[in-house]
């Protein structure tokens, strides 16, 4: 009686490996492409909403959150980015350095902590907050250069850098709040792909982010997903 192949050893067919490799690729192509048209699609109906209500509401406009389930956590994220520009505006023209290792390491140690008490896992807080702490010194590093090559355009005032920090505070506290709220979506790659694409497309609309802070969101909003595709 002949051997069957797999008893002579006989390694499976290339083909076989390329054929799992190919769909593999497909299927990460597809949930790219999904997030990318959800994006692109509410984005367009969100600017089309913007310019057709901008003259009759303003106000309605200003208190509209971003689309989806993830909206609320987009939201807090970029009102975190905007104060960013409050903190560049206070240190520009002095001594204060943008990067401040102390107080970094100060909101990371109570981020852990506050997330063991919401039981939520910490290396997961403690990695989304370092995008904030990195976003945040990408824009007041990019207001930095713009306001030095432009100087009418740099700050008349300078916001009082502790009222800053308790409003960074009570963003630590929500923020945390929403990614307990979120655990479950964001542990599944797919879905949370497509959720966040809906939700940092629409708030880019909402907010008229500039190009500055449309890319260092990208950066802030890096480890919302537990496990984001690639």
């Amino acid at each position: 009686m002949e051997r069957s192949l797999s008893a002579q050893g006989v390694r499976p067919r290339k083909g076989k490996q390329l054929n799992l490799r190919n769909r593999t690729a497909r299927r990460t192509s597809v949930v790219a492409l999904l997030a990318a048209a959800i994006s692109l699609t509410a984005s367009q109906a969100m600017a089309a909403d913007v310019e057709t209500n901008a003259a009759s509401s303003n106000s309605a406009v200003k208190t509209a959150k971003p689309l989806g389930r993830l909206g609320s956590l987009t939201d807090l994220t970029i009102d975190r980015l905007l104060v960013s520009d409050d903190v560049a505006a206070s240190k520009f023209g002095t001594d204060s350095p943008i990067d401040d290792p102390a107080r970094e390491q100060q909101v990371l140690e109570q981020v852990q902590e506050q997330a063991d008490a919401l039981g939520l896992n910490p290396d997961t807080a403690v990695a989304f907050f370092q995008d904030q702490i990195t976003a945040s010194k990408t824009v007041q590093r990019g207001l930095f250069a713009r306001w030095t090559a432009h100087p009418d355009e740099a700050p008349t005032e300078r916001p009082d850098l502790g009222q800053i920090r308790t409003r960074l505070d009570q963003l630590t506290k929500d923020l945390l709040q929403e990614l307990k709220a979120t655990e479950g979506l964001r542990a599944k790659p797919i879905a949370c792909a497509a959720q966040l694409a809906l939700a940092t497309g629409t708030g880019t609309i909402l907010e008229r982010l500039d190009t500055l802070h449309r890319q260092v969101l990208r950066t802030a909003t890096h480890s919302v997903c537990v496990n984001p595709v690639k």
